[in-house]
């Protein structure tokens, strides 16, 4: 059964920087593309970025570029989100999921394409 796990939630202030990791148990991470979504309150979940398997194609919603990298380190187990420049907006829970391309070099951000998705992380970005 795959499992993922995010971590690395919390508090942040405005302009701020959170790294989100989601981890994997159960099954070979880099056999796979991986998404992240967020879900805010009284809103729908929305796509914010994914990396292929091997890391050669990622993609980004338009409101989170220039600002969040998605990185894997597949001898980990684990992709991250490095999310700079945080903005009250980015308050959601995070999810990361497994996406459906198995080996190829692809990804984007539809959300049918996601299974196997973890519990989430909260982010709050305030001050």
């Amino acid at each position: 059964q795959l499992q993922l796990v995010e971590s690395g939630g919390g508090l942040v202030q405005p302009g701020g920087s959170l790294r989100l990791s989601c981890s994997a148990s159960g099954f070979t991470l880099s056999n796979y593309a991986i998404g992240w979504f967020r879900q805010a309150p009284g809103k729908e979940r929305e796509g914010v970025s994914c990396i292929s398997s091997r890391g050669g194609r990622t993609n980004y919603a338009d409101s989170v570029k220039d600002r969040f990298t998605i990185s894997r380190d597949n001898a980990k187990n684990t992709v991250y989100l490095q999310m700079n420049n945080l903005k009250p907006e980015d308050t959601a829970v995070y999810y990361c999921a497994v996406g459906s391309w198995g080996l190829f070099s692809l990804c984007d951000l539809t959300e049918n394409e996601y299974g196997s998705w973890g519990q989430g992380t909260q982010v709050t970005v305030s001050s």
